[in-house]
């Protein structure tokens, strides 16, 4: 389903969301579907690996792992 068919007024399932096989950026956030920008800008990622920097020094040799990029929890 592309995001032409999808009515952003109505709430959707995490069923619903793994239909969606399009290239599209969104996300599904309290059953309601918030597209994304299509790529970050220049200031977010300025913050991002700020945070990214902190978070790694902070989780140094813990069972813990940090992933910075796009990514999809199906």
């Amino acid at each position: 389903m592309t995001m032409l068919n999808l009515d952003t007024t109505k709430r959707y399932t995490y069923a619903d969301y793994l239909t969606w096989m399009d290239d599209m950026r969104r996300e599904l956030y309290d059953g309601f579907v918030k597209m994304m920008t299509p790529a970050p800008s220049r200031g977010h990622q300025k913050i991002s690996v700020q945070l990214l920097r902190h978070l790694v020094l902070y989780l140094d040799r813990k069972k813990c792992e940090v992933y910075h990029a796009p990514s999809d929890v199906r």
